[in-house]
């Protein structure tokens, strides 16, 4: 309606002389054959039906008609959800984007602000100048905000600090003179944080009973084990336990080597070895050398049988040997 209403007036304008009636209303005429069903010539692809001159005349379902001025004229604009500073109402007919009050920089509908313009400030969906008691400006949210608590510095609202005045730790959105149980001040943060305890490992095997670093020479000694830290704790956290244990012992007494002892067993048990050594390397020779001599043997003996086999089939037989005497 507010279309046609724009259409109208312009038309009245434009025929103050009767040559400009009669070009218009030539023009109007196949305007009006070009948007009696869906024109071809619209670009938007929200239209359904549009002009050259006013743009989209009506838009498919779901979307919203917005009318965009530029200069003294105004062109429609099927949008699939309406600008900031308008909100859309649909209807049976058509669905329209309408402006917000001139309070509200966005609104949800025109009784209900969700963001207000410089120098108001939101209030149960109302845009005011001022606040309720009880409740203070905020410039940056433009919103009517509850009083930070005496402790604060900084909130969000009455029961939820973000930071505290000086010489106090904010913990959970409230801050403290004293930090609660299971928890330590952290003066770098300003923050209570929670206690971090001591941890340990399993103990280990004993060790073997020892004296002044010796294993022999005493009947009394001392035997430790130990474990490992796996977590420190913190400034205020439950310290260690003991990581190491020692215990008493009592060993059969045996007497230690002299100085310089071991490494005359030492040197005579390689000596031991080397002359072991050599004595299995004489065996090893004498054996190979015995096996050589008695293959040598086995082929003087195997050459003389087969001479004297030889020998014995080339022997003459004499011409007597056959008659009977």
């Amino acid at each position: 309606m507010q279309l046609q209403l724009i259409s109208f007036v312009l038309i009245i304008l434009h025929c103050m002389d009767y040559t400009g009636c009669q070009q218009h209303s030539s023009s109007r005429h196949r305007q009006h054959k070009q948007i009696s069903g869906v024109s071809s010539g619209c670009q938007q692809g929200g239209c359904l039906t549009c002009s050259d001159y006013n743009g989209c005349l009506s838009c498919k379902p779901r979307f919203f008609m917005h009318l965009e001025r530029i200069g003294m004229k105004q062109i429609g604009v099927c949008m699939t959800s309406c600008p900031l500073g308008f909100y859309g109402t649909r209807s049976p007919e058509r669905n329209t984007c309408t402006k917000c009050r001139s309070e509200c920089d966005s609104c949800f509908n025109k009784n209900f602000c969700t963001r207000c313009r410089a120098g108001f400030y939101l209030h149960l969906g109302k845009c005011q100048e001022s606040c309720p008691e009880g409740l203070v400006r905020s410039d940056t949210q433009r919103e009517c905000v509850p009083k930070c608590p005496a402790e604060c510095e900084l909130c969000v609202n009455s029961d939820t600090c973000t930071r505290c005045r000086p010489g106090l730790y904010q913990l959970s959105g409230r801050c403290h003179h004293v930090c609660p149980e299971d928890y330590e001040p952290n003066d770098k943060l300003m923050e209570c944080t929670p206690q971090v305890h001591c941890e340990v490992g399993e103990w280990s095997e004993w060790s073997p009973c020892s004296r002044s670093g010796r294993t022999c020479g005493f009947k009394r000694g001392q035997e430790t084990r130990t474990r490992q830290v796996l977590q420190y704790p913190s400034p205020f956290g439950q310290p260690c336990p003991e990581i190491s244990e020692i215990k008493e012992c009592l060993v059969k007494r045996r007497k230690c080597p002299e100085p310089g002892e071991r490494e005359r067993r030492n040197r005579n048990n390689r000596k031991d070895k080397e002359n072991q050594e050599g004595r299995r390397e004489r065996k090893r020779e004498r054996e190979r050398e015995r096996d050589t001599g008695e293959r040598e043997d086995s082929d003087n003996r195997n050459k003389t049988e087969h001479r004297h086999r030889r020998g014995h089939d080339t022997e003459p037989v004499s011409p007597d040997a056959g008659l009977v005497q």
